[in-house]
């Protein structure tokens, strides 16, 4: 936004009137036509005060409060040669000089002088008056129609012009002017249009400021997507209230974005269906309500799926039962397909779809599903032994968990699988932890999504993403910039959540090691195990960002050398802790000291392993070494229950006595035996600080915030 202050100023309107756009599409549309504007406008030095933007089925739109019209003035300078090198001995004008005035169409009189540090020189000022607004702004319109993120354009009639939909009309209102010009091959006015079936004529817009009113009260066109969006949101809540006490509506934000940009002037419709195709899967029903006919579905108190729904009309019916009727007619046919498909399913165990199984490519290299599952199988039994889960359940999990992929309701319902196999193993009778896990071990479906609950569900979940992450790394095909076709990040990012959030205390060694050990030889899966692991690491800084924990916390973690998750989650947070307390600072930058000392150190003396309490001369050290001792009992007993917090505010007590050591005793001595034993109680510090981490990596900024 841009200051507006002592120019005269004007509203301007524009909108582009279009066929209806791509309801996807439309937001994102009309928030970048926004954007592109006022970047040029502000580019060009045009103030102005606000904006607002405005997008429906069939018009993209922008109002810029108090903008500008025109540029302000400006003064254009150009240097020429010094003052020096103007003038000849006879005081007659040099041809640097001649010439340089003649460049900018004066005398060398009419020039200017600039005095600068390094001397004089000739100049010349221009003032240059601001170009009018209305001049700028079809050029501004253009270009930013122009930039928009449209994949594909198209032309119409037989115009060479491209938009993403043929365009009708223009609105191009500064003031109460209109700027004439053609945007897109159309002649720009001051007419716009209502809706399509209420308001079809044109109608006039005088000013800018009476543009969402006259559309709201005489158009039947709600032109603001946010507003719009609000109204069908409360719409569908009043509308599912009637039903009766706790009954709600299912409004997820993508479906209630998509049907914002379906309609102009929402009328709520609520439709109803035989109860009988509620014996299907309730998330196929919702899928196709949702997926395929844009409905928002209906819940129970209890949250069990009504039979009934509710649809946004884009126009006010003379006579709504057929508007009921017409989209219940519609959606029965898509019923009886999911029906039917799950009538289909259930005539077969899901385990009959194994062999089939083969038929299903996972990788060229990497072999078949079959081959896959064979490999989920042995790395999900082997974690089960080490969770204390029963390997058969894990085993079961395991060999069902891609079945489903063979069955019409995932051929029909893609974005079901997991859940559909769970409905098969219910029905089949399978351990209830078998079914669950069938559905859970593609959770997390997303990086903020449910994990899962079920330690069978966890178990396939891990060896599911540990063979991605493993085989894909194998073949040499690793996520760069933006490309990850394999969604190893999002492997990674599950391994990492399922391991710290559950929390199961398995080492990425043992678990990266044992996925590596079920690929075949030829795959060479053991080259790339530390890779494997490595990047597994790299993604936590990202991971603790989200929790407003800055890397270094991270860092000093992960130089421990540690590789359990779980362990590693304990730790940060308890730095985290750490950071609030008053000795943190300074023990951290102690850390660094002993760090430097130990380091240097090294290149000239043998270091000893334990601290000898005779070699123990002065009272400062003695006093430091004897509190070590004291405190090392609790502080190790807490750190072995991982009770790290704890532990760390036990040993902020040295803080004191370790600032006393180093303002009295000389570490570097010239007695070879002394320095040892010195630098054996260092290292005796760092190494119990040490199994939380490396303090010295700790940054002050992050301490002091």
């Amino acid at each position: 936004m841009s200051q507006t202050s002592n120019v005269q100023v004007q509203d301007l309107l524009i909108e582009i009137g279009t066929e209806e756009l791509p309801p996807k599409a439309l937001h994102n549309l009309a928030t970048a036509l926004t954007d592109e504007i006022t970047s040029r406008l502000n580019k060009l030095d045009l103030a102005y005060e606000n904006t607002q933007t405005f997008a429906t089925p069939r018009r993209l739109g922008v109002r810029i409060t108090n903008l500008a019209t025109a540029q302000p003035a400006q003064e254009r300078m150009r240097r020429g040669p010094s003052l020096k090198a103007t003038f000849d001995v006879t005081g007659m004008p040099t041809k640097a000089a001649l010439g340089f005035a003649k460049s900018c169409g004066v005398t060398v009189g009419e020039l200017d002088q600039e005095e600068t540090a390094k001397g004089t020189w000739l100049v010349f000022k221009q003032q240059i008056t601001g170009q009018p607004a209305t001049k700028l702004i079809p050029t501004i319109l253009t270009e930013a129609l122009g930039a928009l993120p449209i994949p594909k354009r198209m032309r119409w009639g037989e115009s060479n012009a491209e938009f993403v939909r043929p365009v009708h009309w223009i609105v191009l209102l500064f003031g109460n002017k209109v700027i004439k010009a053609e945007i897109l091959g159309i002649q720009s006015h001051n007419k716009t249009y209502g809706h399509r079936f209420h308001h079809p004529q044109p109608i006039t817009i005088n000013k800018p400021g009476d543009y969402t009113n006259l559309l709201r009260t005489r158009c039947m066109v709600e032109p603001d997507f946010a507003i719009r969006r609000a109204k069908i949101k409360e719409l569908v809540q009043q509308t599912a209230a009637t039903i009766g006490d706790g009954v709600t509506a299912v409004i997820e934000d993508a479906l209630l974005d998509e049907v914002t940009a379906l309609c102009e002037w929402p009328v709520p419709v609520m439709g109803s269906f035989d109860p009988e195709f509620l014996k299907v899967p309730t998330e196929a029903l919702i899928e196709t309500m949702q997926g395929h006919q844009k409905y928002f579905p209906i819940l129970d108190a209890a949250g069990k799926l009504l039979p009934k729904f509710i649809t946004i009309s884009n126009i006010e019916s003379k006579d709504p039962t057929q508007v009921r009727i017409g989209n219940e007619r519609v959606i029965r046919p898509r019923f009886q397909d999911a029906a039917f498909f799950w009538h289909q399913d259930r005539k077969q165990p899901l385990e009959k779809h194994l062999e089939a199984l083969k038929k299903i490519l996972y990788q060229k290299q990497l072999g078949s599903m079959w081959d896959k599952t064979q490999r989920l199988v042995k790395t999900s039994t082997w974690i089960a032994s080490q969770i204390d889960l029963n390997p058969e359940l894990a085993q079961r999990s395991a060999l069902l968990c891609k079945c489903d992929l063979l069955t019409n309701m995932v051929g029909e319902f893609a974005n079901l699988q997991g859940i559909i196999g769970r409905y098969l193993a219910q029905a089949d009778q399978e351990a209830r932890e078998v079914a669950t896990a069938i559905e859970e071990h593609y959770w997390p479906r997303h990086a903020k999504s449910s994990l899962p609950q079920n330690k069978c569900g966890q178990t396939v979940a891990l060896a599911d993403r540990l063979d991605n992450l493993v085989g894909i790394f194998a073949l040499g095909i690793r996520p760069t910039g933006l490309k990850d076709p394999y969604g190893l990040r999002r492997a990674a990012v599950g391994i990492l959540r399922i391991l710290i959030e559950t929390p199961l205390s398995l080492d990425l060694h043992s678990l990266v090691n044992q996925a590596a050990a079920t690929f075949p030889d030829a795959i060479h899966a053991a080259n790339v195990i530390e890779d494997v692991i490595d990047y597994l690491l790299e993604r936590l800084p990202s991971y603790y960002s989200d929790q407003n924990i800055t890397p270094d916390l991270v860092d000093a973690v992960l130089k421990t050398g540690l590789t359990i998750p779980a362990g590693i989650d304990q730790r940060i947070h308890a730095l985290v802790e750490f950071q609030q307390l008053p000795e943190a600072e300074s023990l951290a930058a102690a850390h660094k000291r002993i760090r430097n000392i130990l380091r240097q150190a090294a290149a000239t003396t043998e270091l000893i392993t334990t601290v000898e309490p005779t070699l123990l001369q002065a009272p400062e050290e003695k006093a430091l070494y004897e509190k070590i001792e004291s405190l090392r009992p609790t502080v190790q007993d807490l750190f072995n229950q991982g009770q790290y917090a704890t532990g760390l505010r036990h040993l902020a007590h040295l803080n004191s006595s370790l600032n006393i050591f180093f303002d009295t005793v000389m570490v570097m001595v010239e007695d070879i035996p002394l320095r040892q034993n010195r630098l054996s109680l260092l290292q005796s510090l760092t190494t119990l600080f040490g199994q939380v981490a490396e303090f010295s990596r700790l940054q002050p900024k992050a301490i002091a915030e």
